[in-house]
């Protein structure tokens, strides 16, 4: 009898347990936001919010307000639409809310790394020394140097002007991904390869063979990151990851030559925290992805915007070519190509403006914190929230301050004098007559706030300029449609499209 009372009271806790933890039990408390875990224990909305989570999240705002929380795979995600409290969540303490834990296990689930505690501190050092500053310059001067070898510039003066067709957003990921690869993790050296020519020959091989495999696993990034992926999927991305784990292995990064102080400095900083040799493998596979997973894609827009746009196009192009001028490098038949500097791209505020109006329109990143102690959130109409402790709170800029139609004027259409005044100085921009601190948040905010933002707008307006500069462009059908986002993809960056366009081009001169 006893036994039985025994068996029968373990049976019960385990199912009081196991009913905890699929959320039965969870109610709203005073003064938290309204709570809606939707119809499938421990689920709640995960297939919603998976299917689109821009228009789930819309819903939810429609019949909840600017804040309230829902169950998505077993945790509980307060959602803030409040522009106006953003700072309040991006300035506090990492005691009470912390972005590293949301991010530790996206980077273990999705590339294999297990972050030590000196991670973070040792990316932002290295990233505050080598993407901003002087480091940034020299790594445009390595990034402008691949640029040339991959579009073959020095080969283009005195061909005739042929038109050339290919796919746009294939060409735009292809071009920048491998610049900017080569730029960081280094290039052949010519002693291996037999001669300079031959060294060069391999790098736009072996880069074009790296991006082949990274669409790969680009495209099951999403699925891989809310670990939904069906087995034959997964086994593929297992494949992938040991692929990259062994191309992009410390010793072979070691055999390059100009291999950047960001990606060896980072190494060395890891090695000497203990952190061994198969992990940092893995690291630099995270350093890849983080680096280069966006930047294509967003030349991708910004030069179908600039396509679909004429009068964008002719302003953005004069102001490259006036540029240039000014900088004694005028480009006409036969002359040399240009070589962009750092100076050069600081004095472009159209370009700028329209790479930040692309942005605003297709970049889509999910700002999540952990809540770690109960956190007060007061909103700007006076009403005071609790975020609960063990909760996650979430920010989705694109809907809350991007495509706000009270803060930014027809908010679907393509302005790319957006975020410029007449005089070249920034735009400031407001809601119900208060100025607004965060307008345009591709880039996160805050200690998440991404560290290699200088570097990755630098490599973008790189490849525009030097396409304005020397190619005519012209889409192949002038009816083609700016195409659907693939929605897949919401909260992991730039969007990307459902289908590809046509564009063709030539040598200008």
């Amino acid at each position: 009898m006893v036994l039985w009372v025994i068996l029968l009271c373990t049976l019960v806790s385990l199912l009081l347990g196991g009913l905890y933890v699929l959320g039965v039990f969870r109610r709203q408390r005073p003064n938290e936001p309204p709570l809606d875990k939707g119809t499938i224990p421990w689920l709640g909305y995960l297939l919603e919010f998976r299917k689109d989570s821009s228009e789930f999240l819309k819903r939810m705002q429609r019949k909840h307000g600017d804040v309230f929380t829902v169950l998505i795979g077993g945790y509980y995600f307060t959602f803030v639409m409040d522009p106006f409290c953003f700072g309040a969540i991006v300035k506090e303490s990492r005691s009470k809310l912390d972005f590293m834990t949301p991010a530790t296990q996206l980077v273990v689930q999705v590339f294999g790394y297990k972050p030590i505690k000196a991670t973070h501190n040792i990316v932002h050092a290295s990233s505050m020394k080598h993407l901003m500053g002087d480091g940034l310059t020299v790594l445009i001067q390595a990034t402008m140097e691949s640029f040339r070898k991959l579009l073959r510039l020095n080969l283009s003066s005195g061909e005739k002007r042929v038109w050339q067709e290919e796919n746009l957003f294939h060409y735009c990921y292809n071009i920048v991904f491998r610049a900017g690869y080569l730029a960081l993790y280094g290039t052949e050296p010519p002693q291996g390869a037999g001669s300079k020519e031959k060294a060069e020959e391999q790098d736009r091989l072996h880069s074009n063979q790296l991006f082949q495999e990274f669409q790969k696993y680009d495209r099951l990034f999403p699925r891989l990151a809310f670990a939904m992926l069906p087995p034959k999927d997964k086994r593929e991305a297992e494949r992938l990851k040991r692929h990259f784990w062994n191309v992009l292995s410390v010793k072979k990064a070691w055999q390059k030559d100009n291999i950047s102080g960001w990606i060896s400095d980072q190494d060395q900083l890891l090695a000497e925290n203990g952190v061994p040799q198969y992990m940092r493998d893995r690291f630099l596979f995270m350093l890849l992805w983080a680096s280069q997973g966006n930047t294509g894609p967003t030349a991708f827009w910004l030069l179908l915007y600039l396509l679909k746009h004429p009068e964008a196009l002719k302003a953005v192009r004069d102001e490259v070519d006036k540029v240039s001028r000014e900088s004694g490098q005028e480009v006409k038949a036969g002359s040399p190509p240009v070589t962009i500097t750092r100076d050069m791209l600081n004095q472009t505020p159209l370009l700028d403006s329209a790479l930040e109006e692309t942005l605003r329109l297709v970049a889509a990143p999910m700002l999540v914190r952990a809540v770690l102690e109960d956190t007060s959130l007061r909103t700007s109409s006076g009403t005071e929230f609790t975020l609960r402790r063990g909760d996650r709170v979430a920010l989705f800029p694109h809907i809350s301050v991007q495509m706000n139609p009270e803060i930014h004027e027809e908010p679907h259409k393509f302005k790319y004098d957006r975020f410029v005044n007449p005089d070249g100085t920034k735009k400031d921009f407001y809601r119900n007559g208060k100025k607004l601190k965060f307008v345009n948040m591709p880039w996160g905010a805050g200690v998440s706030t991404c560290p290699g933002r200088f570097f990755a707008t630098a490599e973008m307006k790189l490849f525009v300029f030097l396409m304005l500069s020397h190619f005519d462009l012209e889409l192949v059908s002038e009816e083609e449609e700016i195409p659907a986002i693939d929605i897949s993809r919401w909260g992991f960056g730039t969007m990307q499209p459902v289908h590809d366009v046509r564009f063709r081009y030539r040598p200008r001169f």
